[in-house]
């Protein structure tokens, strides 16, 4: 079955035969050549006359393509005086790859289409010199909704276990959804991460204090974390490396786009802590295969799919900071603010009274959620906060 991820179709579609790089970006195995061979075989039907290049740098019969003259000696000779289409994934494989992209931006009958994997080659290098001619489209792994038509399973309850548990890598779709399976297939992908986006890139040595690192984590999933506070868990490891050290391993890790960091932000001054973060991981199942998936830890886990949810509808995020309190979400899209507080269950009036007074402390009018597992919500208002449920909440295209 061809199935269309409507959600970046329609992020790419106004970009589609202008002189502008497409680059589209993402964690491996969330579906980007998947995505880049749909746009191809779109196009194709839209403009047969035109000429199709597409280079995988997945496969080995484009191994010898390993710097940008070599790229540009092979467009060139596959190329026509027409309109040429060019599509390249995992293009951050191909050294100097931004030179060849410009020089055959700049000649005008080329629209070009990339993909990669590395954070730090999109948005600095790349983005310097091209200098606003490119536009970045980011995929994730499956939202909810598209978790349960790839699976065809109804919007209940039970999907919505298993999507927590396994994650929404969209191969999954191939394989039984049975933990055996699952996680050894989870396990083989996260290894293909950590040695091809973090070790061999950056040639790091120290494998196992790498995977203590995510580890940690994982385990502390929403929780605000620094640099100092897992040097010191190292240390109690005999484990012990430099602050400026993790603070590296961490930024390598974000940059495979494996996990994400989201930093404080004021309330009310919109100032921005530079110390502490929250990490997030970009795919649940990837989380918990190396933790186990822990029932026990339920709270991180939602939290964390609430965070994922909020990116793939575009928002962008920051943990909010209103004096002593904290509140979980501050999500920004259009200049627009909305307030999230995440907890397991509402059960008793003391909880209560911490996740909507935490909201109801925030002097402005925009939009305030409670988010939990409740099946009902225990108020359809209280001061304009709306307390909703996981499952509802991730049915949501829009706040």
């Amino acid at each position: 079955m061809n199935y269309i991820r409507e959600n970046y179709h329609r992020q790419i579609e106004p970009y589609i035969n202008k002189q502008l790089i497409k680059v589209i970006t993402g964690q491996r195995r969330v579906g980007k050549s998947y995505f880049l061979k749909q746009i191809k075989d779109n196009l194709h039907q839209k403009f047969p006359e035109s000429r199709i290049i597409f280079i995988d740098k997945e496969k080995y019969e484009f191994d010898f393509i390993s710097d940008y003259h070599q790229l540009l000696g092979f467009v060139k000779d596959k190329s026509s005086d027409n309109t040429n289409f060019l599509f390249i994934d995992e293009v951050q494989e191909i050294h100097g790859f931004e030179k060849a992209l410009r020089s055959l931006l700049t000649e005008g009958n080329y629209d070009i289409y990339c993909t990669g994997s590395n954070s730090a080659i999109f948005s600095g290098e790349l983005a310097t010199y091209l200098s606003g001619r490119q536009i970045e489209i980011r995929l994730h792994s499956l939202s909810f909704l598209e978790f349960i038509e790839f699976h065809q399973l109804p919007n209940t309850r039970n999907s919505l276990n298993l999507y927590l548990k396994y994650g929404g890598l969209p191969y999954l779709i191939n394989l039984p959804l049975n933990d055996e399976v699952i996680f050894d297939y989870l396990r083989n992908i996260y290894a293909t991460i950590l040695f091809r986006d973090v070790i061999s890139r950056h040639k790091l040595r120290d494998i196992p204090f790498l995977e203590n690192i995510i580890q940690f984590l994982a385990d502390n999933t929403g929780n605000v974390t620094s640099a100092n506070k897992i040097a010191d868990f190292m240390k109690s490891q005999k484990n012990s490396k430099s602050v400026p050290v993790i603070i590296n391993y961490i930024d390598y890790i974000k940059q495979a786009y494996f996990i994400k960091g989201l930093r404080r932000q004021e309330i009310q001054g919109k100032k921005i802590f530079e110390s502490g973060e929250k990490f997030y991981f970009t795919d649940l199942g990837l989380r918990n295969s190396i933790l186990g998936y822990r029932p026990g830890d339920i709270s991180k886990i939602m939290e964390n799919i609430v965070c994922n949810h909020l990116q793939y509808l575009g928002y962008s995020l920051h943990v909010g900071k209103n004096g002593q309190k904290e509140i979980d979400f501050i999500a920004k899209k259009n200049n627009e603010y909305v307030y999230i507080q995440v907890t397991y269950l509402l059960l008793n009036q003391k909880v209560i009274d911490r996740e909507f007074g935490n909201l109801k402390q925030i002097p402005d009018n925009y939009p305030k959620y409670v988010i939990t597992m409740d099946e009902f919500p225990i108020t359809s208002s209280d001061e304009g906060i709306k307390h909703i449920s996981l499952l509802e909440f991730l049915n949501l295209n829009d706040l």
